[in-house]
């Protein structure tokens, strides 16, 4: 299905109003149940705050509280629109992007892309991969910075990604590449004897120890992308062109503090490659803080 387009957006979505008694339905509903007096409710919108009051006993429920719109000054529709924005975007969309669209001030449109960052993070959530028999690339990138330092002194972030072919994939920044800290990342994020395939970096040959079932290419070696076995990297270094191109296109650079959001933006983009059309929906209707 395509995806949302900005007249039906607006149609949708017509004034803070229409946003907010969306906010109200996904989240409570009518019926809902009064946390104070615990009976099922008709709930009545409230003319001088944005909150609804319980039939039987008044009490308000805020539907922004528990939202990354709690305490905000901005406008809801103008939140509702970066959302849609962000979905529709291949690429991410930049702090000044949206300063420029919404017409907000830069310090208030970077903290509405860092919250919806992380938002889109917990969406997605990490299901450990290759629990269904699928198998999981390994590999791990270089990412931002000026020179081409990989270690302690250079400036670059590292990135591990895992890929599950035809699947999803699942981005961690890690603070090195050591033996340890892969062995963590792997043990929490595959699945116990899934089959991995990754390149010959040594961090990786204790993945079969850890009852993994490894199997290793050696591009240079066999000049060829893919391995006597079928192993091959090709998925997940397609992912890394993808994300690169992204961070050097939209964001030009990006430090190593924040870069696991912009990773996990790509990731939740990626994630839902072949249902973009139910990206809003879902970014406008969850709300993990609540366990929906």
């Amino acid at each position: 299905m395509k995806q949302t387009n900005v007249r039906q957006f607006f149609q949708k979505f017509p004034t803070d109003e229409a946003c907010l008694e969306h906010l109200f339905n996904v989240r409570f509903g009518q019926g809902h149940v009064c946390p104070k007096c615990e009976r099922e409710a008709k709930w009545y919108r409230l003319t001088n705050e944005q909150a609804y009051s319980c039939q039987w006993c008044g009490h308000h429920i805020h539907p922004m509280v528990g939202s990354i719109f709690e305490k905000s000054r901005t406008p809801l529709q103008l939140w509702f629109y970066a959302i849609f924005l962000f979905t529709t975007s291949k690429h991410g969309v930049s702090a000044k992007e949206l300063q420029r669209q919404l017409g907000v001030t830069y310090k208030t449109a970077w903290r509405m892309a860092f919250l919806i960052r992380q938002h889109m993070a917990e969406i997605d959530g990490d299901r450990p991969l290759g629990s269904d028999g699928e198998v999981v690339e390994i590999d791990e990138t270089y990412v931002g910075g000026e020179d081409k330092g990989r270690g302690p002194k250079g400036d670059k972030t590292v990135v591990v990604g895992m890929v599950e072919r035809g699947g999803e994939a699942i981005v961690k920044v890690i603070p090195d590449m050591r033996g340890e800290t892969v062995k963590d990342v792997v043990a929490k994020h595959i699945a116990p004897g899934a089959e991995v395939h990754a390149d010959m970096h040594p961090s990786y040959d204790q993945l079969r120890r850890q009852g993994y079932d490894l199997k290793r290419i050696n591009k240079a070696a066999l000049k060829a992308y893919v391995g006597p076995q079928g192993q091959s990297v090709n998925a997940v270094e397609n992912f890394w062109r993808h994300l690169k191109a992204s961070i050097k296109g939209t964001h030009n650079n990006v430090s190593a503090k924040h870069m696991e959001r912009y990773a996990k933006e790509f990731e939740y983009r990626f994630n839902r490659r072949m249902r973009p059309d139910q990206m809003l929906d879902e970014l406008l209707s969850r709300f993990p803080e609540l366990g929906a």
